[in-house]
């Protein structure tokens, strides 16, 4: 069969299908973008913030959704399409975007610290929080960022009240200072981080990222994964019947159901079946979700 055969593979990805069983496993392992609505929805919002004129009080956002629901991805994917760093016409470094994690608990110097590692540069974490505070008002002025992302805003929540208020009084400070949006990034639990202050509630617009229902979206969302898993025949995953299956199993989760797809294709080249059936997703050792812990059914 010759790679033009292959119609339900995106053409970009045909070559693949002349490489052996397990360089086409390997090949699974490989990070891929499936575009879809609401990932397109957050990145033209974040777009949208990111190109706003610098006024006295910016807009800022937080981004919520489940754990493994693609939040973390979706922002990435913004930085590498929106935010890659490059020297402009007088011979200035600029990173449009930076995406920072925050610190495992409430720390206002753990967060500039977190901050100053994406940009590569040396600074001395014994020096006192003013000084790092100006480091990083500094830098984000000097690459001429123009978009500050914090993701795992919900780990905000473990400290203490008064450690919350700071971190996020800090947070307005950079926003303020600089001109520039603040988005987070976190479970629906980080909500409750916006609350340590009604001045900080007031400041950020919420979106959620919601998990898929079992619609013409999701069937689209199969269709778009069919795509770039490297099968010899095709799987007709946005078929009605397999589609329910696929939800009931991965709860809508799209996390879930990347690891789903990934498994059973594996099983598919092994065995030489060469496409996912209704079998394959049954019979298939799988982590099943069981409120966000996966039990392996063996």
């Amino acid at each position: 069969m010759t790679t033009c055969s292959y119609d339900h593979i995106h053409p970009d990805f045909r070559h693949v299908m002349g490489l052996s069983g397990i360089e086409r496993i390997a090949f699974l392992d490989q990070p891929r973008w499936i575009g879809y609505k609401h990932a397109k929805q957050i990145t033209d919002t974040l777009l949208g913030l990111m190109l706003k004129p610098t006024r006295p009080r910016m807009p800022n956002l937080l981004i919520v959704g489940d754990p493994n629901n693609g939040k973390t991805t979706i922002v990435r994917r913004f930085r590498e399409t929106c935010g890659n760093g490059y020297v402009n016409d007088d011979s200035e470094p600029v990173k449009p975007v930076i995406l920072a994690e925050a610190p495992p608990s409430a720390d206002e110097k753990s967060l500039y610290i977190s901050i100053l590692e994406r940009f590569f540069t040396p600074y001395r974490a014994t020096d006192p929080v003013y000084k790092l505070r100006y480091q990083v008002i500094h830098l984000l002025r000097l690459c001429h960022t123009k978009i500050l992302i914090i993701d795992e805003f919900h780990s905000l929540l473990t400290g203490t009240a008064v450690k919350q208020r700071e971190v996020m009084n800090a947070l307005k400070l950079l926003c303020n200072e600089l001109g520039i949006p603040i988005v987070g990034v976190g479970t629906r639990e980080a909500v409750r981080v916006l609350h340590s202050d009604p001045q900080h509630a007031s400041r950020f617009d919420v979106v959620s990222l919601p998990l898929w229902s079992l619609d013409a979206d999701f069937q689209r969302l199969l269709a778009g994964f069919e795509t770039v898993l490297p099968l010899r025949r095709p799987s007709k995953l946005s078929d009605p019947n397999l589609a329910t299956l696929l939800h009931a199993i991965c709860e809508g989760n799209i996390g879930n159901l990347h690891r789903l797809l990934v498994e059973c294709s594996v099983e598919a080249i092994r065995t030489g079946k060469e496409q996912i059936d209704k079998s394959i997703v049954e019979g298939k050792s799988w982590l099943h979700p069981t409120r966000g812990i996966r039990e392996v059914m063996m």
